[in-house]
């Protein structure tokens, strides 16, 4: 898995840390930044496949995978 660096406003980091921690949404920071690029990236396909912008691999057609997540990586549950 590949790491990134990323410069976050400190609003936005403020408030993701209230879905982070024991007991909470999301067990790290890191999880609830890949859940969330996973349901952006999910969202802005459906866009993209409502005017017609989305070609067969992206669909998950195509190759006889049946990826409901585009080939983002396993998520267990759609948390964010």
């Amino acid at each position: 898995m590949a790491k990134i660096s990323v410069e976050v406003p400190d609003e936005l980091l403020a408030d993701l840390d209230e879905h982070v921690g024991d007991d909470r949404k999301f067990v790290n920071r890191s999880d609830a930044i890949r859940a969330s690029i996973r349901k952006t990236l999910d969202l802005l396909d459906e866009i993209d496949d409502r005017h017609g912008r989305l070609d067969d691999e992206v669909r998950g057609g195509g190759d006889g995978n049946d990826d409901t997540d585009g080939g983002r990586g396993d998520s267990e549950d759609d948390r964010a």
